[in-house]
């Protein structure tokens, strides 16, 4: 997969740089595919919370690399170094992908990559951004935002979100569901999901939906609906809506089709199974329906899909 370029200057988020080393740094156990090369770089020794980086490597490997991930820093108030920002311009310029974590997007920002873009960063800083870049079009509201070769993500756990993102795009769902494993993280939250909410995941077992969403996923083949799931949890259709969009900022049937589209990906990518036999163990009903919700929500069809990430090794069609 190339180069991973981490971008270091002094006063960076130590939190969104650990994230991207962990993600990007190492394979998951048992997953025979190419990883990335991940290279820190940086103009000198930079100063990163409480702790002094010395960066592998120059402002030069990262204006060559395939991928750049600029992590967040802590004073947004100052602009961010201009050699950094003519770096990560250099890099676009030359093909590279360009990410940010957190307050990441005002390097992008100031390289001018995000004008007339839609993006995000920590909705504590998305007032800041618009203000100071007007052409910038600020989504306050999102997790991340996928421009191709221009991504953002809001604060946090949302960059662990991006770089799954990011994971998933060159290597499948199953690669990327072994990476978030590995780091007993969800494996998928969409970019679209609000990044502000009373509690993003349910959290302890006391929690309404903790017995729920587990014995949902595990019956995705069946035609469940909002009734069946407020059944399930003991609690009206309507509370049941409140707890859900509480918990993941979304509906329940939304959340349903999510985790439906999810599975058949998997299935697409580890099965010689069929589209309808996909549409059947996803609870899709029927290869059209399966293909209508696929095709709006990853952006092309399951066939196409297959195809592309079909180098993931073959499980047992759930058929046979």
């Amino acid at each position: 997969m190339g180069t991973v370029a981490l971008a270091v200057t002094d006063g960076m988020l130590h939190f969104e740089l650990s994230v991207a080393y962990e993600v990007f740094g190492a394979a998951p156990a048992a997953v025979a595919v190419p990883w990335y090369d991940v290279a820190v770089c940086g103009p000198h020794a930079v100063r990163v919370g409480r702790f002094l980086l010395e960066p592998d490597h120059g402002l030069d490997r990262l204006r060559r690399a395939d991928t750049v991930i600029v992590p967040g820093w802590a004073d947004v108030d100052e602009d961010p170094p201009a050699d950094l920002v003519d770096a990560v311009r250099t890099a676009h310029e030359a093909g590279a992908r360009v990410a940010s974590l957190c307050t990441g997007a005002f390097v992008l920002a100031a390289a001018g990559l995000l004008d007339g873009q839609r993006a995000t960063t920590h909705w504590a800083h998305t007032g800041a951004l618009a203000a100071r870049y007007p052409g910038v079009e600020v989504d306050p509201d999102v997790l991340y935002v996928d421009n191709g070769s221009v991504l953002t993500s809001a604060g946090k756990a949302a960059a662990m979100d991006l770089c799954l993102h990011l994971v998933r795009l060159d290597h499948g769902s199953s690669v990327a569901n072994a990476v978030a494993r590995r780091l007993v993280v969800p494996p998928h939250r969409a970019g679209g999901q609000a990044q502000f909410v009373a509690a993003p995941v349910p959290a302890g077992d006391d929690h309404p939906l903790a017995a729920l969403l587990p014995w949902a996923i595990e019956r995705l083949e069946h035609p469940l609906t909002v009734e069946d799931l407020a059944r399930r949890a003991r609690m009206s259709s309507r509370n049941l809506g409140r707890h859900f969009k509480a918990a993941t900022g979304t509906t329940p049937l939304q959340w349903l089709l999510t985790q439906r589209i999810r599975r058949a990906q998997e299935l697409l990518e580890t099965t010689d199974a069929s589209v309808d036999a996909v549409a059947a163990a996803t609870g899709m009903g029927t290869a059209t329906t399966l293909r209508r919700h696929f095709n709006r929500t990853v952006g092309v069809p399951p066939d196409t899909y297959r195809r592309t990430f079909r180098s993931q090794p073959r499980l047992r069609s759930p058929c046979e």
